[in-house]
């Protein structure tokens, strides 16, 4: 009988990059279905992040975030693109990368975009190439995320998160009953 574990995630979520990389070792090789979820940190038109001119947030980049990258071996950067983009795009994007049998490389692809190459995955011909890389159609992409195609789909998955799961902080792991938040050894 598999495990069915659900992951609420951002992709501008230091935590939830992590927790991607962790997660994808510990079920290796077992019978896991993983179900991401999406949550965005600060949709639109909430302030984006800006870590480079907040003070609080390079300390906790400096002292927390980038020493457990470093202990689980994982290549990990600050992307310099400040403020963070907004993920809503990139959310619809991966709903099309789901609807086309490629949601999970769509998430690692993205991830490893922003906190290795720091790109901006905030912006469509990006997201595009990208979704290219892992064998989607560029032109297709480009032309579903131009005309929102998604757009009702993720603000449905957002309304669910916020108000339905109550989800307060990604990333949260739903792993049968049990609900944990953070990045965790179990």
């Amino acid at each position: 009988m598999s495990l069915n574990i659900k992951v609420y995630f951002d992709f501008v979520c230091p935590f939830c990059f992590l927790g991607e990389e962790s997660l994808s070792e510990a079920i290796k090789g077992k019978d896991v279905n993983i179900q991401w979820m999406p949550f965005e940190l600060r949709p639109e038109p909430s302030p984006r992040i800006d870590p480079w001119n907040d003070p609080s947030k390079l300390n906790a980049w400096n002292n927390f975030i980038e020493p457990i990258a470093n202990k689980l071996g994982i290549d990990m950067k600050l992307p310099k693109l400040s403020p963070h983009p907004y993920t809503n795009l990139a959310f619809e994007g991966y709903h099309y990368a789901s609807e086309h049998g490629k949601g999970d490389e769509y998430i690692k692809r993205v991830f490893k975009g922003f906190f290795q190459e720091e790109l901006d995955i905030g912006k469509i011909e990006i997201l595009a190439n990208l979704s290219e890389e892992i064998g989607l159609n560029k032109e297709e992409f480009i032309k579903v995320l131009k005309n929102r195609k998604y757009k009702d789909k993720q603000e449905k998955a957002l309304k669910h998160a916020y108000e339905e799961a109550n989800i307060t902080a990604v990333p949260t792991m739903i792993i049968g009953d049990e609900v944990v938040q953070g990045n965790t050894s179990k």
